[in-house]
Parts: C-alpha cells; structure tokens; sequence
C-alpha cells in the first residue's frame, strides 16, 4: 500500500511539465542544490520548536515588555464556585439560553438574574487578557521582522526580484541557494506553528479564515518547493511578512493604551497591506505565474494547482481588506481606531453589573468606590442641567407674565 501510495504521489506529471521527471534535476555539486521533498521534514520538528521557544519568548521578554510599555489588564468579578453550573458551562454551552437557564434555577436554587450574571462573570473570566494579547503580537512581530529582514537582504541582489520573468527561464532545472532553501523551510515550520497552536490563540471573527489562510500557505509554501518554483515563492512570501510586522506592532501599541502610536502604525499598515495584496501581489506575481509562465513551459497539474492556492489568498486579502477599509473609514471619519475589527466576540469583555449581596463578587473596595463616584457625578451634573433648564424655562416665561 505504501509503494502504491508513493507511486501515484509522485508520478512527474504532477510536479514537472511535460517532457520532464525526476532524472532532469540530478545535479552534480558544483552546479548547485535541487530543492527535494524530503527536505520539508525539518519543517515539524521547527514547528514544535517555535512553539517552545515562543513559550520562553512571552515569559521571559514579552510579558516584562509589558509592563515597561503600561499593559493593564481589566479587573473581572470571578464567577461564585456553583458546581452544577460550572458542569453546565463546561459540558454544555457557554450561553445557555431561556429554558435552559429555567432548568438550571430548579436545579441550583438561584434567580433567573443571578444564573444569568454567573455566566456573564464566567465567560469573562475565560476572555484573553490584554498582556495575553500583546505577548502573541509581540511574538509575531519578532519573527515578521526578522523574516522580512533576511528574505530582502537575501533576494535584493536577485535577477527575479526586480525582473519575474527571470522566475520562469530554465525552469525546471533552476538551481536553489541555501539561504532561500532556509527562507523557505523556517517559513513552513512558523505556519506549522501558528497552526498548531491556533485552538489556544486569541480567537477572531476571521477565526476559520485565518485557519484557511494557514492550510493554503502551508500548502502553497510545500508545494512550491517541491515543483520548484521556489522563486516566485520567496516574493510571494516577502510580500506577506512586509506589512504583518506592522500590522502586529500597531496591534503592540493597542493594548498598551498607545492610540496616537497605534494609530500611526496602522495607518502605514494599511497603505503598504493594500498596495502589496490589492496591487503588487495580482498584477506581477498572480499574473506572472497565470500568464508569463507559460512562456517557458507547458501547462501541468503543479501548474493549476499552485495558481488555485495563489487565487485562494488573493480572496482572503480582499476580505481582509474590506475589514481594513472600515478600520480607515472609522479613523477618518471618528477620529480614531476603536478596536480591531477582526476581533471576535469571544475577546470582548462584557459590561459586569455589581449585585448587591452576590456571592463571589470579589470586586476590590477602590474600584466600588469609584463606580460610585462616577454614578454620583453624574447625578450632579443631571441636577445641575436640570436647574439650569427650569431656571431657562422660568425666565422665558416671565416676558409673558409680564
């Protein structure tokens, strides 16, 4: 069964055009390096090793950073211990609904009121913290910067980086240079990690598109070295990772509680995501491959499948850019970014309302106090506008009394 398997997997009209297999990218040393599928092993135990050293990374750098740059993290009520309903929650669903929480104020002995703040309380008590967050964009950020840094000193000097037609010449016998073999293979290893780790990550809106856009690149970056067109994959890759580090550092600077920074960032983010994914990416690598491509060769199964991925994340950047496009239209137009739009409901906090008597509430005296204070304030200024309406509405009566 595994010869049968490894024969259909690798018949060479599947990863070569016609007229050529295996035997033509036999390459003596001198000539150069073949990129091999066997050279995509490295790439799970890189994966397992980023998420290991991601774990020192946010405990040793990214949380003291932190709090050097002001993170705060709410203050939540934690939810009162009631076995039966914390059974509920975890077995069940995290909102249960009427007749479920029906059910449960017979089982419990609790109000309707009471079993719905319990829930409230313990929903937030499993939301993201903002140091959570930042720690994961700050982990991002590292790696985005230091992957874009070395794919553009390593491919500045390259003939297909300023000319694509340079990607196609010779091809299939194009010959790999380690320092791209590299690029590509610590790529693979990082999706592999983000992948791996997506379920415990901070959860969005674009949760499933996010997991989609990891299984295309995972495939688009192992496919792309073992039909080799590892050329136009390292401008593909360097295009992606020039606008995530600014979109991460801009994310930084949010949970810090940095708005003019923040903001700034994000609106370079913006301008440099629209002209690499809108512009760049479909007019000279998408067309490059569909088009030009056939210059040099005849169309094959690699040839199909590799542009079917390309078109596949070419739809998730549209729709990442019309969630940016709100983000710019709310900061021209209000003045600022209130949050990320592609935050999900699941790292919203909800309002806690404080119960008089409630068990569990562990709500510290200071903050009591200035929930107080801000309610009576609020009620003088009511009064005060009050006054300041009767005092108008009398004297604009007194001209016809008079």
């Amino acid at each position: 069964m595994e010869a049968l398997i490894n024969d259909w997997l690798w018949q060479e009209e599947y990863w070569f055009p016609p007229g050529f297999g295996w035997r033509d990218i036999e390459m003596k040393e001198n000539e150069g390096r073949y990129p091999l599928p066997r050279d995509l092993i490295y790439t799970l135990p890189l994966a397992f090793a980023f998420i290991a050293l991601r774990y020192v990374f946010e405990r040793l750098i990214a949380v003291p950073l932190s709090k050097r740059l002001g993170v705060e993290d709410r203050i939540r009520i934690r939810a009162a211990s009631v076995p039966k309903l914390e059974t509920f929650y975890k077995q069940n669903r995290r909102q249960p609904s009427q007749s479920e929480v029906v059910a449960l104020e017979k089982q419990c002995g609790l109000s309707h009121r009471k079993i719905q703040t319990w829930f409230r309380h313990r929903r937030n008590q499993d939301r993201p913290s903002n140091t959570k967050k930042f720690c994961e964009a700050s982990w991002r950020f590292v790696f985005y910067l230091a992957a874009f840094t070395a794919g553009l000193a390593s491919l500045i000097n390259t003939p297909w980086f300023w000319d694509d037609r340079e990607c196609w010449k010779n091809y299939p016998k194009q010959h790999v240079a380690e320092i791209h073999q590299w690029y590509y293979i610590l790529e693979m290893g990082f999706y592999l990690s983000l992948l791996l780790s997506v379920s415990v990550d901070v959860k969005r809106k674009d949760f499933k598109e996010q997991v989609i856009h990891h299984i295309a690149t995972l495939f688009l970056i192992g496919f792309s070295y073992c039909t080799n067109f590892v050329r136009v994959g390292t401008l593909v890759m360097l295009l992606h990772d020039s606008s995530d580090f600014l979109l991460e550092s801009a994310k930084m600077f949010h949970y810090a509680g940095w708005t003019r920074t923040c903001d700034s960032l994000f609106v370079i983010f913006a301008l440099v995501f629209l002209v690499t994914r809108l512009v760049v990416l479909p007019s000279r690598v998408i067309y490059s491959t569909l088009a030009v491509s056939l210059n040099y060769f005849q169309a094959f199964f690699g040839y199909y499948f590799f542009n079917t991925l390309l078109l596949v994340l070419q739809a998730l950047h549209i729709f990442w850019a019309y969630l940016i496009l709100r983000m710019v239209y709310k900061f021209v137009f209000l003045g600022k970014v209130e949050r990320d739009e592609r935050s999900d409901e699941e790292s919203e906090v909800e309002e806690e309302e404080n119960e008089p008597g409630e068990e569990g509430d562990e709500c510290s005296w200071e903050q009591r106090k200035g929930t107080i204070n801000s309610k009576l304030a609020s009620l003088a200024n009511n009064c005060v506008l009050n006054n300041l309406t009767n005092q108008r509405n009398i004297n604009s009566r007194l001209p016809k009394a008079r």
